[in-house]
């Protein structure tokens, strides 16, 4: 048997009309090039998401309020008022050079902001000074928030890029200029260099102004919505978390964790929920991608049937000049998988070519596994032999009298 001779033969067979074969090829390829550009845009947000969480640091930790539990029924959450100024003093008291750099105590909350004509609603964030060495902010223009500011409850803000680009336009400088911030005037003392949005809030779409100034005279508030907690290594997170955890149930008098009133989140917490949301997204779009490839394989399938029916006659002369089955169904079954694999090379170019465009297009990192490259290859080869070999067994069972009076 000289494979070469089949390759060859199959390959002209497949040639004969252009037309038709691009169009059974052509199912393949858009089914190939959509699982690898799908597949790689869920790459890359997961990788742009990573990227932006771990821009704030490694060895973050985040405590949030949460409903305390009474009588086994845990009340609703992200309401809390239970954690205050003095649990991030005393965090710091109790661990700073053992286990913790440094602590920042936060509120914040969505106003409505004015400058002149403009009007937004934006996050607003009261702050110490420790925030901008925690939460990796840096000043673009100006100066960021001073522990004079804190104390002295000034009216004073800095503003991310976005912010002033919405309030004062592309390319104006905001330092020096007003904003009022439900109704009071603050004035800005800086802007922030663009970070970019991180999932959970937009650093560049912030204000941030003293603590004391926003619990008293804007929020109203005497509890904080969340503490930042530097901790000193990265490998003693959870040592870290740990105690923090312990620490603060012994100063709100609980006696079990279970019964805990606040939430500790790592940055690897953080992180690990972001993989999985993004990693289901992918797959989600790489199975809605695989529908068309199922349907190309369909087609591929019922243009072999076609073929099958168009070349009874030369079945039925083969068969008759000694043919046997085994041949029949290699030659057949061969123009299947050459038509499919042909259809996923392409298809695998025009991924990567999606993909890189989508990527830039959309500021993403561009990111193509070569795990994708080399299933959807050997799909595409699967794909030529499952959709092939019926046509192919159904052209092998043609009896040659019959098959040669076949008009």
């Amino acid at each position: 048997m000289d494979y070469k001779e089949i390759i060859s033969e199959a390959i002209s067979s497949l040639l004969l009309n252009k037309t038709r074969t691009g169009l059974a090829a052509l199912g393949v390829i858009i089914g190939i090039g959509s699982v690898i550009a799908l597949i790689s845009l869920g790459q890359a947000s997961q990788k742009a998401v990573e990227n932006q969480i771990q821009s704030l640091g490694s060895n973050l930790l985040t405590i949030s309020p949460r409903g305390a539990s009474v009588g086994g029924v845990q009340r609703a959450g992200g309401t809390g008022t239970t954690l205050t100024l003095d649990d991030a003093l005393a965090i710091l008291k109790q661990f700073r050079g053992s286990l913790v750099n440094d602590v920042s105590p936060e509120f914040s909350g969505r106003r409505q902001v004015t400058a002149g004509r403009k009007n937004i609603n934006t996050q607003v964030i009261g702050v110490y000074p420790q925030y901008a060495q925690i939460r990796k902010i840096q000043i673009d223009k100006g100066y960021f928030i001073s522990t004079r500011d804190v104390e002295g409850m000034t009216r004073v803000a800095v503003v991310g890029p976005q912010v002033a680009i919405d309030l004062f336009g592309e390319g104006t400088n905001p330092v020096g200029k007003s904003i009022r911030i439900e109704g009071i005037a603050f004035k800005i003392i800086g802007q922030t260099l663009a970070k970019g949005g991180q999932g959970f809030g937009n650093p560049d779409d912030s204000i941030y102004i003293p603590l004391s100034t926003a619990q008293k005279q804007i929020f109203g508030a005497n509890y904080l919505t969340s503490i930042a907690v530097e901790v000193k290594d990265d490998n003693i997170m959870t040592d870290a978390q740990n105690q923090i955890g312990y620490f603060l149930l012994e100063r709100h008098r609980l006696t079990s964790p279970e019964n805990a009133d606040f939430s500790i989140f790592s940055q690897a917490d953080v992180l690990s929920t972001a993989s999985s949301v993004t990693s289901t997204f992918t797959t989600l779009l790489a199975g809605i991608a695989a529908i068309s490839l199922l349907v190309g394989g369909i087609g591929i399938m019922n243009i072999m049937l076609v073929t099958v029916t168009e070349r009874t006659r030369e079945i039925g002369l083969r068969k008759a000049l000694g043919a046997k089955n085994k041949l029949i169904i290699i030659q057949f079954l061969l123009e299947a998988v050459i038509l499919t694999l042909s259809g996923g090379v392409l298809g695998i170019v025009l991924g990567i070519t999606v993909s890189f465009f989508l990527s830039h297009s959309m500021g993403l990192p561009f990111t193509v596994s070569l795990l994708s490259i080399l299933l959807s290859f050997g799909v595409s080869v699967l794909v030529g032999i499952i959709f092939g070999i019926y046509p192919a067994r159904k052209a092998s069972k043609l009896e040659p009298i019959e098959a040669l009076r076949y008009e």
